[in-house]
């Protein structure tokens, strides 16, 4: 600038600008220099929407992650509930005690046989009770023999002495049992006594193994899946060829714990026709549990069908579910995606697992 000026005045000393020239050239350079060092309006708004587009897109990405982040903590907490169930449950399964000469509480389509005098159709939430030589919960620091009561339910209603007892989630009872004549106020394992009833039964000496509702007297049951609502299962029979002759029997699945296709197989028997029990769990986590009340929870157990229904327009034949694999699971997935009675989000959080016991040959088949 000084040199700018410096120039203008030497010229107008020499005589080549006149005064009013110089003066004139003088403002102009000032003016044009204090445009120059300013932003103009339009550069403002520019610079402006592209700060907002980048906060937006921003926003979007920590939103977007924040949601996965969700989601993958919802399934987390999920698989490690169902994680937990299942693994409890292979060891229950693994050594369980097989004999035709004990009671046992299972589903099943066919009821009142010598050996399940308690099976019963069950409709819902399934219950099961068996003996298994797994650690239980026992009366006594002492005597304590290797056998122990394992049953399964989902408790459907609060107990009226606590409210808050276990609605709508699935508890374990392990029963341990002290030798048989250590004591008359404790009962040990039981074996059928008679071929009629009354019989030394699971049902009438430990009711609360087979019900859903009544309130465990002793103490046994535990919390073992809170946030498991719905519990089915059902039975992979072996396949075998029927003694009176025909084609052998191929392996299917069934609501019956027996092959119902041979000839002579009308009990339990010790399991002595079941491959393994095929379990179904739906568990919701618990952000959002938090979200339903224990009426929702029921209703939402209610519209995942049972095993082997045929009644509603769209259900499978019976020759489809004794065949098929996995399907109770399909049925319940397109139940959850066609409901829209509950929000999306808690829909989502719904987690649907299946897994298979395999059993050991029967210890003993005593008639």
């Amino acid at each position: 600038m000084g040199n700018y000026h410096g120039a203008i005045a030497s010229a107008a000393h020499r005589g080549f600008v006149p005064a009013t020239s110089r003066s004139h050239a003088l403002r102009t350079a000032h003016t044009t220099v204090k445009r120059t060092a300013a932003f103009t309006l339009a550069e403002l708004l520019v610079s402006v929407g592209v700060l907002v587009l980048l906060v937006l897109l921003a926003t979007q990405l920590l939103n977007s992650a924040a949601t996965i982040t969700t989601l993958g903590h919802k399934q987390m907490d999920a698989d490690s509930q169902a994680r937990q169930l299942l693994d409890r449950m292979a060891v229950d399964f693994a050594q369980m005690v097989k004999r035709a000469d004990i009671d046992y509480y299972l589903k099943s389509a066919q009821t009142a046989v010598p050996d399940c005098t308690t099976c019963t159709s069950q409709t819902g939430n399934d219950r099961i009770a068996f003996f298994s030589t797994t650690t239980g919960y026992y009366p006594t620091p002492s005597y304590r023999s290797p056998v122990s009561l394992i049953a399964y339910r989902v408790n459907s209603d609060a107990s009226s002495t606590n409210p808050a007892r276990s609605y709508n989630k699935l508890e374990r009872m392990g029963k341990g049992f002290v030798w048989n004549g250590v004591s008359a106020s404790y009962s040990p394992i039981v074996f059928l006594d008679s071929a009629t009833p009354p019989q030394n039964t699971i049902a009438n000496k430990w009711p609360a193994a087979v019900s859903a509702s009544l309130a465990d007297p002793d103490g046994d049951y535990e919390l073992i899946g809170p946030q498991v609502f719905r519990f089915e299962y059902c039975y992979q029979l072996k396949g075998a060829s029927d003694p009176t002759g025909g084609s052998p029997h191929n392996s299917i699945l069934s609501d019956t714990p027996w092959d119902t296709r041979i000839s002579g197989h009308t009990a339990v028997k010790g399991m002595q026709d079941i491959a393994a029990v095929v379990v179904d769990i739906a568990v919701i986590d618990s952000k959002s549990k938090v979200l339903l009340t224990d009426a929702q929870i029921s209703t939402l157990a209610s519209n995942l069908i049972d095993w082997g229904t045929t009644s509603c327009p769209s259900c499978p034949t019976l020759e489809q579910w004794k065949n098929t694999p996995g399907l109770l699971l399909t049925q319940w997935r397109a139940a959850l995606d066609a409901n829209t009675s509950l929000p999306r989000p808690v829909l989502s959080g719904i987690r649907l697992y299946e897994r298979r016991f395999y059993l050991s040959s029967p210890i003993l088949l005593t008639p």
